[in-house]
């Protein structure tokens, strides 16, 4: 007797999933403009920062090593549930390794099948920059042109460029520990419409900066800033420090300023004020954004947004890219969901695959 095979079905447009690789973000983005991007994410996440009391809301769940963590960091608005996985292995680029690499899926909360997934190391260094100019806008001092950046690791052309687009910087003024770091940056910003000053220390990069971006990446209680180097008047924009036992202030700074965070339960475990008390008072960013808790209110409010990164932002992302993939032909469809015939008969499926 011959057995003829039976073909499996197509699957059908429900099993099939749209995955943004990094080279379609890379082409999307290109396509779309790094600062429009930026922009448009900056409008995103402050769009669900307004309806944040909306959201399912939850501290990310982290497992660390002495050499870094893995996290896993999901939100949900009832809707849509999205997650994003993430490391974060400051030793990595001795290997050749990038010290953050994520990816995420989101997904339909009335059926729980996904509708995207998507590379997130580049998406994640766009919402982060394009979260912490969106938290400029409404904390930093009206008319501020000059932002120095400490730290010029993968994040810091993305701030810097998102700090244009959206707040109308128009200098950045750079100090790394390695020069190389500083001079890859100022390379990779030039043609950008800023103005570039590579500076040999730390205080010579924040003379004249209205704006004070630190984002370093060792896994230590480190001093970047000293209390005497922040003068009055500025905004601080601290997203280095993002883990337990990771911070980039002295706590003196922390005492003169006015706080503001993403998600208390979160950032006290892994911002800045970690160093301080558990009672220490802070603002929640979004209320500022709603209106109801006060930002800047003088011209010499030291201002500290303490940036640990939060799901929601991720969420926002994901669902601004499944927006703005569609119809470019640049995601590729996945077979990733089990579609039989009959919903019960799995192992029918199976069997039938072997035949």
């Amino acid at each position: 007797m011959t057995i003829v095979p039976v073909p499996s079905p197509a699957p059908s447009p429900r099993a099939m999933i749209p995955f943004v690789s990094v080279d379609s973000m890379m082409r999307l983005v290109n396509r779309v403009g790094v600062e429009q991007v930026l922009s448009e994410l900056a409008e995103t996440i402050e769009a669900d920062f307004r309806r944040w009391p909306a959201f399912d809301k939850t501290p990310r769940v982290a497992s660390h090593s002495d050499v870094g963590v893995i996290e896993l960091m999901p939100a949900s608005d009832g809707d849509f549930y999205g997650f994003k996985y993430v490391n974060g292995h400051p030793g990595n680029p001795i290997s050749g390794l990038q010290t953050v690499t994520a990816f995420g899926v989101l997904a339909e909360v009335a059926t729980g099948y996904p509708v995207l997934l998507s590379e997130m190391t580049l998406l994640t260094a766009l919402r982060t920059a394009a979260t912490s100019a969106m938290a400029a806008r409404h904390l930093a001092p009206k008319g501020a042109r000059v932002m120095a950046m400490i730290g010029n690791g993968a994040q810091s052309e993305f701030q810097a460029l998102a700090f244009k687009a959206v707040c109308g910087i128009t200098e950045v003024r750079l100090w790394d520990i390695d020069p190389a770091a500083t001079a890859r940056c100022a390379g990779n910003l030039a043609g950008s419409g800023l103005s570039v000053t590579p500076c040999r220390s730390a205080e010579s990069a924040i003379e004249g900066a209205q704006i004070i971006t630190t984002c370093t990446a060792d896994k230590a209680h480190a001093t970047i800033l000293t209390d005497n180097m922040v003068g009055a008047g500025v905004h601080l924009n601290a997203i280095g420090g993002d883990c337990p036992g990771k911070t980039e202030l002295a706590a003196a700074i922390l005492h003169r300023s006015t706080i503001f965070v993403e998600y208390p339960p979160q950032t006290r475990i892994e911002g800045e004020i970690q160093q301080l008390a558990p009672d220490h008072p802070v603002t929640e960013l979004w209320e500022v954004i709603t209106g109801a808790a006060v930002g800047r209110t003088d011209d010499a409010q030291i201002t500290l947004f303490d940036g640990v990164g939060f799901a929601i932002e991720d969420f926002s992302a994901l669902m601004w890219l499944h927006r703005r993939i569609g119809g470019t032909g640049l995601a590729q469809m996945l077979d990733m969901i089990a579609d039989p015939d009959e919903p019960r008969d799995l192992y029918g499926m199976l069997r039938r695959a072997g035949a």
